[in-house]
């Protein structure tokens, strides 16, 4: 096990700059996630982390030693690709097992290891199959356990369930909590899955265009977004956005949603902009007018249906919107149904992106003669 600590690390490819100067520590022991959309630099990120990218500016320590110029081989980490990467003409055992031949480890110590790591990775039954005998799932956690084998001090994970199909992936997932759980090892692993993110990490860093946008526990992330981005990147379906104005109602300010006039408490710097977007989650929203504070008109163009929940899809103030309720609801497509909200459970961001901080919860609702929605 190992910390991690990132220094104003940056990395350009040319006039190109992929990663902006940045910090990161990552605490012995801990499991980090990066996330982002693709071509937001987790991947090149972790790549510099491994020694197979050199910085551009910064500096790299693990355990306090700067192994910014290190070699890969000598900075005690262990990568799992994306791709499996075996060697096609090796058996199991001899594939969890190379890194630890080249290392010059006795025979017997090898065979020990790679049955312990294979066992734990419940692949024991499979060291004599070829990799072309093997599932996706079971050839990825071979990829693991040779990295597993070697006993490193961090492990880098980079999209290691993107190839596989989705039961596949459900089930790997729960082999990494597993693994996690046993080995209190450090890693850091790279998707841009947020439902992977959100079931893995301890922590989450969400990058964007090479960037910190936010890090913080998942349902820290979930709860309290810094920005439109986080919001709409965290969480499945995405964050719901709606236009609002905001406007003075005596010595108090208030933001305007369609028929309601909201108490809007908020602090003095947020007073920019007239504009705003009230962001609210689909399992936030109600077909229950009970203790709302809000009330959205849409036309409903589609239902899907999941099983033990459904959602529903609206057309509402010329933005599709999203509401996630039972699986016993009945809406009809094309019919225009009002939905609700709760001031407690949504937010306010600027036109520019980011969140308003309040002084208190977002306060009651009050109520103006009703304009059209």
């Amino acid at each position: 096990m190992a910390t991690l600590q990132l220094d104003n690390v940056s990395k350009s490819f040319g006039n190109q700059r992929v990663i902006l100067p940045l910090n990161l520590d990552i605490p012995d022991g801990e499991f980090c996630v990066l996330v982002g959309p693709s071509g937001c630099g987790k991947s090149t990120l972790l790549r510099i982390i491994a020694g197979l990218e050199k910085v551009t500016t910064g500096r790299i320590y693990i355990d306090d030693d700067d192994v910014t110029q290190g070699e890969p081989a000598d900075r005690g980490i262990a990568m799992v690709f994306q791709s499996y990467a075996l060697y096609p003409h090796m058996t199991v055992e001899r594939n969890i097992g190379f890194g630890l031949e080249i290392a010059g480890l006795p025979k017997d110590e090898i065979q020990q290891t790679v049955r312990r790591t294979a066992e734990a990775l419940q692949i024991g039954h499979l060291l004599n199959r070829k990799p072309r005998e093997l599932s996706g799932g079971q050839r990825q956690r071979v990829a693991i356990g040779r990295a597993i084998s070697r006993d490193p001090k961090l492990f880098l994970l980079d999209e290691p369930l993107s190839n596989l199909d989705a039961a596949l992936r459900v089930g790997m997932r729960l082999e990494l909590i597993k693994l996690k759980q046993r080995l209190k090892s450090t890693m850091i692993y790279v998707t841009h899955d947020q439902t992977e993110a959100m079931t893995l990490a301890d922590r989450i860093v969400v990058l964007n265009k090479g960037k910190i946008e936010q890090q913080g526990s998942p349902m820290e992330l979930f709860h309290n977004p810094v920005n439109r981005f986080v919001a709409s990147f965290i969480g499945t379906p995405a964050m719901n956005f709606l236009r609002v104005e905001q406007a003075k109602v005596g010595n108090k300010d208030h933001f305007i949603l369609g028929s309601h006039t909201l108490t809007m408490p908020l602090k003095a710097r947020a007073r920019t902009s007239n504009k705003m977007y009230l962001g609210v989650r689909p399992e936030h929203l109600s077909l229950s007018p009970e203790n709302a504070d809000y009330e959205i008109r849409g036309k409903v163009f589609a239902v899907e249906k999941m099983g033990s929940e459904s959602f529903l899809y609206l057309y509402a103030n010329d933005r599709e919107l999203v509401l996630k309720c039972g699986e016993d609801v009945e809406v009809a497509i094309g019919n225009t149904i009002p939905v609700y909200g709760k001031l407690a459970t949504s937010h306010l961001f600027e036109y520019g992106g980011m969140r308003i901080s309040a002084d208190r919860p977002l306060g009651k609702k009050t109520v103006r003669p009703a304009s059209n929605q």
